[in-house]
């Protein structure tokens, strides 16, 4: 899944690459990734593109004294971007094509998702706050004004785990499942750790290791093209999806833990004492 680093590229792709230019056609593959009617999608052609901003996860176009055109790749959508689109309108199918936005260049971009399960979510509307999952976000990790105080506040009285919470799009925005492996990885945390019981010392390392590899990925990201940013994500990450490989710290093995839906890695020397957290999955498994 796209997080804040990728989408934070992928807004600075499109701005270099969108910005000025005309939408001359907005040609819907995937009538089901289209949430909203009102405006229609007609409302975004004839328009230019005069800003490209990011929520959270959630990117939108602002054009012309007309609509945004707000996205959430959800798990497995993508951006591909086409200095020259092919001609004729796409045809509707089995294939990964939802939407495809044509510029007056021949250029534009398509958004695909691949597998079985379509969350890619397409919005048109007059205000990004519109669309509920922006209008729900938590802070920016990334903003000036994210400090280590605004942090404590928000985890104050948090019963969740710190793998949840730092999940939650509505506590902070934009960080997901391999971010937080990562962060507490930085930061040398159980990912079971109750966010709400964190020491004003571990608060810090904390924050510290969020902003940090934030804005690693981020600079590791920059100036890459769309194509490129997925294998980009996975070259920097250290625990995430390398489960049975050597931690980079410590050369302990990395761990994995097993959900319905997803899954974590850690480092067990690094994070929980040496101690392997509970499979669940796998202990079921077993029995």
């Amino acid at each position: 899944m796209p997080e804040l680093p990728e989408v934070e590229a992928l807004k600075d792709f499109l701005t270099e690459h969108l910005t000025g230019h005309e939408i001359v056609r907005v040609l819907p593959v995937a009538i089901s990734v289209l949430k909203t009617y009102d405006p229609p999608l007609t409302a975004l052609q004839g328009r230019e593109v005069t800003a490209v901003r990011r929520y959270g996860k959630f990117l939108a176009l602002a054009t012309d004294g007309g609509p945004h055109l707000v996205t959430h790749l959800a798990r497995a959508g993508w951006l591909q971007w086409k200095d020259r689109l092919p001609d004729g309108p796409p045809r509707p199918g089995k294939g990964p094509l939802a939407l495809r936005v044509a510029l007056e260049t021949g250029g534009g971009f398509d958004l695909t998702e691949a597998g079985t399960q379509k969350r890619l979510a397409v919005y048109v509307v007059r205000d990004p706050g519109e669309v509920p999952g922006v209008a729900r976000l938590g802070p920016d990790p990334l903003a000036d004004d994210f400090d280590e105080a605004r942090l404590a506040v928000l985890l104050a009285g948090e019963r969740r785990q710190l793998k949840g919470a730092l999940r939650d799009q509505s506590l902070i925005a934009g960080i997901g499942n391999a971010y937080s492996d990562e962060i507490l990885h930085a930061a040398r945390m159980s990912p079971f750790k109750l966010a709400g019981a964190l020491t004003a010392q571990e608060t810090t390392r904390l924050y510290e290791a969020l902003r940090t590899t934030l804005t690693d990925a981020v600079e590791r990201s920059r100036g890459l093209a769309a194509g490129r940013l997925k294998s980009e994500k996975k070259s920097g990450l250290r625990v995430h999806g390398r489960t049975g490989e050597p931690c980079p710290v410590c050369g302990d093995t990395i761990r994995e833990v097993s959900f319905s839906d997803s899954s974590l890695q850690y480092c067990p020397t690094c994070q929980t004492g040496g101690k392997p957290l509970a499979d669940r999955r796998l202990s079921r498994l077993l029995k």
